[in-house]
């Protein structure tokens, strides 16, 4: 299966749903079944902001007890958007849809980079220990 590493709480925050879509630099062609892993890395200033602080409060967690160095979810990729337009408040991205409000605040919405759409999240029951990689990697389930 491929997986995407994502750094905490972007990954807890995209799998919980807060934020609708992931932003990358980069994009892929790849569409089809896709796993979230979580890196070791937890961006701490981020956490630290009220508002993230509270997102993740309303789903039991903080700082300390997101998960890392795990697969915590598995959804469908099914399109890579460019971002067309941007300003301080929302995103336009090339099929004519608007991003605004947490979305928009929960991810990285520069001109040219991309949008990744998913559907049916679902997050495991028991998270397996993985090692991430950059980009988009092979696990074997």
């Amino acid at each position: 299966m491929k997986v995407l590493s994502m750094i905490q709480p972007w990954a807890s925050l995209f799998v919980l749903r807060e934020a609708q879509y992931e932003t990358r630099s980069w994009k892929t062609n790849y569409r089809g079944p896709l796993a979230i892993h979580t890196s070791k890395k937890i961006d701490k200033a981020v956490c630290r902001h009220h508002a993230v602080q509270a997102l993740l409060k309303k789903h039991g967690y903080v700082t300390d007890s997101l998960p890392t160095g795990k697969i915590i979810a598995t959804c469908y990729l099914e399109h890579c958007l460019q971002v067309t337009e941007s300003n301080e408040t929302s995103a336009l991205l090339e099929d004519g849809r608007r991003v605004s409000g947490n979305d928009f605040f929960l991810g990285d919405y520069k001109i040219g980079g991309y949008v990744w759409v998913v559907r049916n999240m679902q997050s495991l029951n028991s998270f397996i220990p993985a090692k991430g990689q950059l980009g988009l990697w092979e696990y074997d389930v």
